[in-house]
């Protein structure tokens, strides 16, 4: 039996969470628009070079950029304007030495142009066009292939598609992309003392549930398909009955209450005496959320989450969803923080992961942390909340105006792509200068 309260830390709960042996997932082709927030199972190749052709970033004239080398307000390139590409047409000739073609934003390069100087910067008259600053090769283009190549892997397996990817996909003229099935994840709140959250009338020593409904909508914000199970009795045998329902159709499921070390808590003994679970850590040390457990019941995974409203939200935010993760087939977990400067000093304890709830407010020295205070178990600190404030286990706090780790909380990740050969031709040699 795992000893109660065999706590790893948080840094060992992520390298865990990353490592965790997940089983095989469905895969499923669906319509690229409703591909949005679903992981992709196979790797997408471009089956086209996007663009189809070179073309201009700018209204402006096509060029030889060496010919304008030197060009500047009191000494003009003077080239000769031998005509205009049209919108959606073909320019009708190449262009030679001391030569420029007009060509408007999105027109397409004239073979043997190689820049495009802005109209901004030029004069014509007549015929004559006088040049007045010079461009580099590739400034103000787009080259053919440079968003992708044909037969490039343009998007890995594991990434979760934003709506980004999906427009990304869809100027490849991709219709359907290879997805896996997302996690089902069961809720499953513990405790006598809990009613659900629609009761009105509540008798003397009854909670209405809170930590179903935001845990099921944060599981579901995080990519699972969410069953919301209830709410389970401190009686063994109800207990294991629910548990073993959930695992019979859920690749996750997460309780709610019953994982610390009281008389009336049960999971523990449950798993391990009636699933023969592997359990993998009954503790973190970090606060608030010490009492978490996870463990894994053939290829399905429990997660137990503390009763405390504050700390089981908070602990599903900072693992739940990396394990949701994980189970989605994502390839890197990787949520969004930002460095903050402290308003008011934050005490710690040495050896375990503090978390403090945080206002952010972006000043012109950058952005700064306002603790919201109050005591654990009251869900208003979170109300007025933009992140976490991450205080390491290495660390007794932080002194006001020090940089503090913020996780943002929110959905969001960040999105990992694969990597990318490097660019052949043009678009390697040339590097687009900002004006």
């Amino acid at each position: 039996m795992v000893e109660l309260f065999r706590v790893l830390s948080v840094a060992d709960v992520r390298k865990l969470l990353d490592s965790l042996p997940v089983p095989s997932r469905r895969v499923e082709e669906v319509p690229l628009l409703r591909a949005a927030g679903r992981v992709l199972a196979r790797g997408v190749r471009a089956p086209e070079d996007v663009p189809a052709f070179s073309r201009s970033t700018v209204d402006g004239y096509a060029v030889i950029a060496r010919e304008t080398f030197g060009a500047g307000e009191s000494t003009p390139t003077l080239l000769d304007v031998v005509g205009e590409v049209r919108m959606g047409e073909t320019p009708g000739r190449r262009l030679s030495e001391g030569e420029a073609m007009y060509v408007p934003t999105g027109g397409m390069l004239p073979e043997g142009a190689d820049a495009v100087v802005a109209v901004e910067h030029v004069e014509v008259m007549g015929t004559l066009l006088n040049v007045y600053r010079a461009v580099s090769p590739g400034q103000n283009v787009i080259f053919r292939g440079e968003d992708a190549l044909a037969g490039e892997e343009v998007l890995g397996p594991g990434m979760r598609l934003r709506p980004y990817e999906i427009a990304y996909l869809a100027g490849l003229g991709v219709r359907e992309v290879p997805v896996y099935a997302p996690p089902i994840a069961t809720v499953l709140s513990t405790g006598d003392e809990l009613v659900p959250h629609e009761t009105r009338d509540l008798r003397l020593g009854q909670v209405r549930d809170t930590n179903a409904p935001a845990i099921c909508l944060l599981a579901e914000e995080f990519g699972a398909r969410v069953r919301c199970g209830g709410i389970v009795r401190d009686d063994e045998d109800a207990f294991a009955r629910a548990i073993g329902a959930a695992l019979e159709d859920s690749d996750l499921v997460i309780l709610s209450g019953g994982s610390s070390v009281g008389v009336r808590d049960l999971t523990l003994r449950v798993l391990e005496e009636r699933f023969r679970a592997e359990v993998f850590f009954h503790g973190i040390s970090l606060h608030p959320g010490k009492p978490t457990l996870l463990a894994r019941v053939g290829e399905r995974f429990v997660l137990g989450l503390p009763g405390n409203p504050t700390s089981a939200t908070v602990v599903f935010f900072l693992f739940g969803r990396h394990l949701l993760a994980r189970l989605a087939g994502e390839a890197v977990f990787a949520p969004i923080a930002l460095e903050a400067k402290l308003r008011r000093p934050l005490a710690s304890v040495a050896g375990r992961t503090d978390y403090y709830r945080v206002r952010l407010v972006r000043e012109a020295d950058g952005w700064w942390a306002e603790p919201v205070l109050g005591k654990s178990g009251l869900l208003f600190t979170l109300l007025g909340s933009d992140g976490l404030a991450e205080v390491p286990e290495e660390k007794e706090g932080y002194l006001a105006g020090e940089s503090v780790r913020v996780y943002l909380l929110d959905t969001r990740q960040v999105a990992v792509p694969p990597p990318r050969k490097p660019r052949e031709g043009l678009a390697a040699r040339w590097t687009e200068k900002e004006e």
